[in-house]
């Protein structure tokens, strides 16, 4: 494994799991849903209320600040953190036409396009080829789960996925 490998593993990785610090940080304050409460023809909402600026911004600062302490532009950092999220955003439109709950579990929607996004698109930048671009998926699938898990014992989340 390559350092440019690990880094971009650890950059998706906390872009993911900020907004979810930062709800419970702030609870309900500065949780402006990014859909807006919008709703579609099919009754469901665009993304649902978990999904909010304050994530958003939340990810961009802390995955773009990581990325300047690891010796990698800010700009590549908010790169990370906007794919990952926009990797969030089609999985949860995803799961509101498919009517599942928002939170509810969807395994493999919910982890690999948040991180399969930044890897395949930044995996030149990163030095990577397909194969690793595999293994940071296949990785990310096995954190996320666990981290979930450790932040739902915690009392970050409000479920284990």
């Amino acid at each position: 494994m390559s350092p440019d490998f690990v880094t971009l593993l650890l950059l998706i990785i906390i872009a993911n799991s900020t907004p979810v610090l930062v709800r419970f940080i702030f609870n309900k304050h500065l949780d402006t849903a990014i859909d807006f409460g919008a709703i579609l023809a099919d009754g469901q909402r665009l993304f649902g209320s978990s999904k909010t600026w304050r994530g958003v911004a939340g990810a961009v600062l802390t995955t773009s600040l990581t990325a300047w302490l690891l010796d990698y532009s800010i700009l590549t950092g908010c790169k990370i953190a906007l794919l990952a999220l926009l990797g969030d955003l089609l999985s949860s439109f995803t799961k509101r036409r498919l009517g599942l709950k928002s939170g509810g579990m969807a395994p493999l929607l919910d982890q690999v396009p948040e991180s399969l996004l930044p890897a395949i698109i930044l995996m030149n930048e990163f030095g990577l080829g397909l194969k690793d671009v595999a293994f940071i998926v296949i990785s990310f699938i096995v954190l996320e789960l666990l981290l979930s898990r450790i932040f739902f014992i915690l009392g970050v989340r409000r479920s284990p996925y």
